[in-house]
């Protein structure tokens, strides 16, 4: 499709939320950008329960076509907003976890389901949006998958950092499934820790991607409890940054405690204990109440995000003993994750995924893999340089391994503030 403006689009394809931008490789300019929820959630809130639906081919195909519209309706939204039209766009690049990829392809996902969980294809694929299920035809380019649960979304992230990693920098993109590396000077040491929709607000009761209205800031001043949402809109529900705020909050008042229950109001001597209530029989924390309803943490909430933490500290705690590294031994820490803001690593050490060195040492980058998308579409020899950059990552499965189990159980519990 010749093109008289040549923009590009770039997808980063996440298991709980999708961002994408619209970029101008002539003048190297991102022209907008935007946000949404996967529209496959209705199959599940985690990849292992979408493998599971997409085993059955004609919900494969519903999965795809539902995330095929999605994308289309974003593409539209980016072009309308660059005020260009369908035909200045002349080319796709999409960047997400193995089963998001194969999933939008509607390959079979039978591999990625069983051990020892193989995506079909390891390096980028060069085709159409039709494969996709568009109803127009750009070129398009998935970036490459290195294995297991590791894929283009984390070598997209990788590929944003313009310049070379020190020996012991550490990579975190925090999403559904948080995906880790560690650099040893040589090459990328890569794991996946299925940390469950948590860390974006996916499948929490109040969860929500980081969409105008979402808690995404939370400060408690004495009594009084402080939100922030995002742009300020009227509080609808949380995102990633405003859970751990939230647990991050609750930990230093003793109404989380470090084994992750939540006090009961008769417990607790100020008024935040009235915010403590039963909401469909479940012990929640409630933050904000309107006509509208409640926007709540439950126990349920505090629980997940407790696995999710565990799982990541774990899945960090293997990659360096790999290297024979420890955490000591961090240079530096490069975090990103479609959270919603920008998350202080304070509260990740609160919340004990980090210890005092990380929150030191620890920068935040938003839109980590979409701005690695970005690049490959910029640059011209990008893909090239992406798939040399795959090569030189080694993937450590985690699933089944006792050391794993080890370093999760130890990691469950919240630090004592």
């Amino acid at each position: 499709m010749s093109s008289s403006k040549g923009l590009a689009a770039a997808f980063d394809l996440g298991t709980t939320t999708i961002a994408a931008s619209l970029v101008e490789p002539a003048t190297g300019t991102r022209l907008a950008v935007t946000g949404a929820m996967n529209p496959q959630r209705r199959w599940g809130s985690d990849v292992l329960a979408r493998l599971t639906a997409g085993g059955d081919p004609e919900t494969l195909r519903a999965m795809q076509a539902a995330l095929s519209a999605e994308m289309e309706r974003m593409t539209g939204e980016l072009l309308d907003r660059a005020g260009a039209s369908p035909a200045d766009l002349a080319q796709v690049a999409i960047a997400g976890n193995p089963s998001m990829e194969t999933i939008a392809l509607a390959l079979p996902v039978e591999s990625l389901a069983h051990p020892p969980f193989r995506p079909l294809f390891s390096a980028g694929k060069v085709t159409t949006t039709l494969d996709l299920g568009w109803s127009r035809a750009y070129p398009c380019y998935l970036l490459p998958l290195p294995g297991g649960f590791v894929g283009g979304d984390l070598l997209a992230f990788l590929f944003g950092m313009t310049e070379t990693p020190t020996a012991g920098t550490l990579f975190l993109d925090v999403g559904t499934n948080a995906e880790i590396a560690l650099f040893d000077g040589e090459r990328y040491l890569a794991t996946s820790a299925a940390a469950g929709p948590a860390f974006e607000g996916g499948n929490l009761k109040c969860g929500m991607a980081a969409l105008p209205g979402a808690v995404s800031a939370v400060q408690i001043k004495g009594d009084r409890l402080l939100l922030t949402t995002i742009a300020g809109a009227p509080p609808r529900g949380i995102c990633g940054s405003g859970v751990l705020e939230t647990v991050a909050a609750l930990l230093e008042e003793g109404i989380v405690e470090p084994t992750g229950r939540l006090v009961p109001a008769v417990e607790i001597d100020s008024n935040l204990g009235t915010r403590v209530q039963e909401v469909n029989g479940i012990p929640a924390f409630v933050l904000h109440r309107d006509a509208r309803g409640l926007v709540y943490l439950d126990q349920e909430d505090i629980r997940a995000l407790q696995l999710a933490k565990g799982a990541m500290r774990g899945g960090m705690e293997i990659l360096l003993g790999k290297a024979n590294l420890t955490l000591e031994d961090v240079s530096r820490v490069v975090l990103t994750g479609s959270f919603g803001a920008v998350l202080s690593p304070d509260v990740l050490k609160k919340v004990g995924i980090f210890n005092g060195k990380m929150v030191r040492i620890t920068g935040f980058i938003k839109d980590g893999a979409l701005a690695g998308v970005e690049r490959v579409l910029l640059n011209a020899d990008g893909r090239d340089q992406m798939e040399a950059l795959a090569q030189k990552v080694r993937v450590i499965p985690l699933s089944g391994t006792p050391l794993f189990e080890k370093h999760f159980l130890a990691h469950i519990d919240f630090p004592k503030p």
